[in-house]
């Protein structure tokens, strides 16, 4: 006896919806790529030769070093740190404060809308720019790369500030305010515990990329890493450039390590990082 069975009418897969203006942004993409590599004159035969040339810079700084210039690569170093830790103290300072006023939610939008818009300014205009146009005001030294520095984490720790502030758990916001506490309770027991450990952290980070950026600002004269590298570069001195960079590479790497154990401390509560459960 035969068994009649119905098949079953297979499921079609639904067309994925196309999005011309997905398609628009990519082709525009692509062609601000392609014209980039375009205006710009890039010899590309010279890529073969590179890998050759960097052996051979790097064994002129490296093998061996200079280690006569010690000394002066670590002062130059210290120095560096120097302009980079008060640049971001100075940045905090101001920072600290204007950071609530442009926080939703504690300051009216007509405060914190342009403190935002400040924010953003400072952000897009690279320390190297804002210690030129300080120079005329101070002088080509060390202050000025400082101030530099100090004007930039202004623009950073402010957006990183009220991000902070405004991310935090809105819980003890709402407490504070079922109790008849004012602006300044809020802040100080709504939304500070919450975000002081980040904040913290920033801080730290951007301690981090002032002692980078530090370097930067020596090549325009302001001292420090940059001025003794421009100085050795110019007059072909590889052996003491290679001995800056390796005094360089160690005081950032001890730098960065007790930076990242004191941000994990903060976040954390452990000097180490947590491992992730295997």
């Amino acid at each position: 006896m035969a068994i009649s069975t119905t098949e079953r009418p297979r499921a079609s897969r639904p067309v994925k919806p196309t999005s011309r203006l997905r398609t628009t942004l990519w082709l525009l993409v692509s062609l601000i790529v392609v014209a980039a590599f375009w205006s710009v004159k890039i010899k590309w035969s010279t890529l073969a030769d590179f890998p050759a040339q960097l052996i051979k810079y790097i064994a002129l700084m490296l093998i061996p070093p200079d280690w006569s210039q010690f000394g002066e690569a670590l002062n130059a170093t210290i120095l560096s740190v120097q302009m980079a830790w008060i640049g971001t103290v100075l940045g905090i300072i101001i920072s600290f404060p204007l950071s609530f006023l442009a926080s939703k939610g504690l300051a009216p939008r007509v405060v914190n809308a342009p403190l935002r818009f400040i924010f953003a300014v400072i952000r897009a205009v690279p320390e190297v720019v804002i210690a030129i146009l300080i120079l005329s005001v101070t002088g080509l030294t060390p202050f000025t790369g400082a101030l530099a520095l100090a004007v930039g984490s202004v623009g950073t720790l402010g957006k990183w500030g009220y991000e902070a502030f405004e991310g935090v758990d809105p819980g003890p916001k709402e407490a504070v305010r079922s109790t008849g506490g004012g602006t300044l309770a809020l802040i100080r027991w709504g939304v500070w515990p919450s975000a002081a450990p980040d904040v913290f952290s920033f801080w730290l980070y951007r301690f981090e990329i002032n002692v980078r950026a530090s370097a930067i600002l020596g090549l325009i004269g302001a001292g420090g890493i940059g001025k003794m590298l421009q100085d050795n570069v110019q007059f072909r001195n590889w052996d003491a450039v290679g001995m800056l960079l390796l005094v360089v590479i160690a005081v950032t790497m001890v730098i960065d390590q007790i930076s990242g154990a004191v941000r994990n401390k903060l976040i954390h509560g452990t000097w180490r990082a947590p491992r992730l459960a295997s």
